[in-house]
């Protein structure tokens, strides 16, 4: 039973936050609810944060949302978000990025809402990874 046991613990996703600098510095963390995925790219400067969910839809709702909760709570919202052709992935798009990295650098969790669904995301573990974000040598992420 306790083998059993061992193995499935072993079937979930690792929650841990990872970094990557090459192609474009990438910041992914993925759970059972779904997968957070946050780029920068120098060359156009543009930063852009998915969220994909594993096995359900986002719907379609006029406005995405995200909250910070812990020690700098912080909401934002944007009407200005794209969804995949097949609704499982929500993707919003700009030039600056201050405020969600410092939400997911300096909180407990992150909320991402869009109609009647959210994922949550829990940060505890995210410090060295978001450094390294943004420290990214190849983009000079401030």
């Amino acid at each position: 039973m306790r083998i059993a046991f061992a193995f499935t613990l072993f079937a979930w996703p690792a929650a841990a936050w990872q970094f990557s600098p090459s192609p474009i510095c990438t910041l992914t963390e993925t759970t059972v609810d779904g997968t957070l995925t946050i780029t920068y790219d120098a060359s156009l400067p543009e930063y852009v944060i998915t969220i994909t969910l594993p096995d359900t839809r986002w719907p379609k709702a006029p406005e995405f949302a995200m909250a910070f909760s812990g020690n700098q709570p912080i909401a934002l919202r944007t009407e200005r978000h794209q969804l995949s052709d097949d609704r499982r992935s929500l993707t919003v798009t700009d030039t600056g990025f201050g405020n969600v990295l410092n939400g997911l650098e300096f909180n407990l969790r992150a909320y991402a809402t869009s109609g009647g669904t959210t994922v949550g995301f829990t940060l505890t573990d995210i410090g060295p990874a978001i450094r390294d974000f943004r420290n990214c040598p190849a983009a000079n992420v401030a």
